[in-house]
């Protein structure tokens, strides 16, 4: 009577559990999803801080744009920053065109205005001309041929040249709202770097600090190529956009603090592959943030601009839009692939880094030297040819894969 036994693998040929690890799991089977489904649950597979050359050569060419269009375009102030003549009057019944306005202006006074908008609406809608300073003669000369031309009324309906108000902006008072703005920018972001300090770590504050900065340079380089007019408003609207970049690089970073946290204990990710996960996961929020964020400020130049025609209103919607797209590039494809380069550069992720990515070529030289072997000996290398089953190659996970098994872990 024959018996049977069972071959049991030696401790060198140690089978790994599957359920307590992923390092069999062939991420292309798992099953595939549509890419917005992907998004949504952040497995969208985006390899943002694995090509993080790329980003930063493009971050590096939107700057280096930005930074020549301020230097030789410069930018167009506003009356509130340059000083100048604002000069007022009041629609009526009849209605005016502000093209009509330019040229009685530019015959009168043989030059061109710096703006020319409508403010208001209804009985309160009036016309609003910004020019460069004018002495007292160029005044009663433009006030004479607005009046000849429109007919201004008073509050009580009278047909006066008195209607036709004119306030003078000095170049003082320019340089003090210019002072002041850069004194809120400045306060700003001093405690932005506190507050991100304490919340996160060192490495986040200064990858964070880097990306307002390049949201400001980016949205001014805009203001210049573009030609806005820069306006108290303008600046208003900036602090407001640093706000939301902020708010989205938070996000992020919280995530990446989440699936970080711990890293350093395990080999089988690195640090950059974590992060790069949070990344993915974050995806969708940033969209959806950005899309939230976008659409009342269309809101705000379609309805307050062009239909209310508060055109006082534009400055602040322009910035608005240009910092809220900016914002969102700078904290998924600049922040975070900055974060994960500081890391990298020195200390223990550095060296954990080195040593997950040893440990993988390891593993791939000795499963590409297990397959040489079983091919040379002719075994098969299937469950039913002898082998214990092992994975032939280590590489690095996918992009947007979480790690596999662990809630099939058992609990003892």
């Amino acid at each position: 009577m024959s018996e049977s036994t069972t071959s049991s693998p030696s401790a060198d040929q140690t089978v790994p559990d599957p359920l307590l690890s992923d390092s069999g799991v062939d991420q292309r089977s798992m099953p595939h999803h549509s890419l917005l489904s992907r998004l949504y649950t952040g497995t969208g597979g985006f390899e943002v801080v694995g090509r993080r050359r790329f980003f930063y050569i493009l971050t590096g060419s939107i700057v280096l744009i930005s930074l020549l269009s301020i230097l030789i375009r410069g930018f167009t102030l506003g009356i509130d920053f340059e000083g100048g003549s604002r000069i007022q009057f009041p629609v009526g019944d009849a209605g005016v065109n502000t093209s009509q306005v330019e040229r009685v202006y530019s015959d009168a006074l043989g030059m061109e205005p710096v703006s020319v908008q409508t403010v208001g609406s209804g009985s309160g809608e009036t016309v609003l001309i910004r020019s460069e300073s004018l002495d007292m003669s160029q005044v009663a000369t433009l006030q004479d041929a607005l009046f000849n031309q429109f007919q201004p009324t008073t509050s009580d309906g009278t047909v006066s040249r008195n209607a036709i108000s004119v306030a003078e902006v000095s170049e003082t008072w320019g340089g003090q709202i210019t002072e002041k703005a850069l004194i809120a920018l400045v306060v700003f972001l001093l405690i932005v770097s506190v507050y991100i300090a304490v919340r996160f770590e060192r490495d986040m504050a200064i990858a964070a600090i880097a990306a307002l900065f390049f949201d400001i340079t980016v949205t001014a380089g805009v203001y210049s190529l573009v030609g806005f007019e820069v306006t108290p408003a303008t600046v208003i609207g900036l602090l407001t956009i640093l706000g939301f970049s902020l708010y989205d690089s938070v996000v992020v970073f919280d995530k990446v603090e989440e699936n970080t946290r711990g890293v350093l204990h395990l080999h089988r990710r690195t640090y950059a592959e974590q992060a790069n996960l949070g990344v993915n996961q974050t995806l969708m929020r940033s969209i959806n943030t950005t899309v939230i964020g976008v659409l009342p400020v269309i809101s705000l130049m379609v309805v307050a601009v062009w239909m209310l025609g508060v055109g006082t209103l534009k400055d602040l919607a322009l910035v608005q839009l240009v910092g809220i797209m900016v914002g969102s590039y700078s904290s998924i494809f600049f922040a975070t692939p900055l974060l994960v380069t500081l890391k990298e550069r020195w200390g223990p992720v550095a060296a954990h880094t080195r040593k997950v990515l040893a440990k993988r070529a390891a593993q791939a030289e000795e499963g590409l030297v297990r397959a040489e072997a079983t091919a040379a000996a002719g075994v098969s290398s299937s469950p039913n040819g002898g082998v214990p089953r092992r994975r032939t190659a280590a590489t690095a996970p996918s992009p947007g894969s979480r790690p596999t098994g662990k809630q099939n872990k058992k609990r003892r």
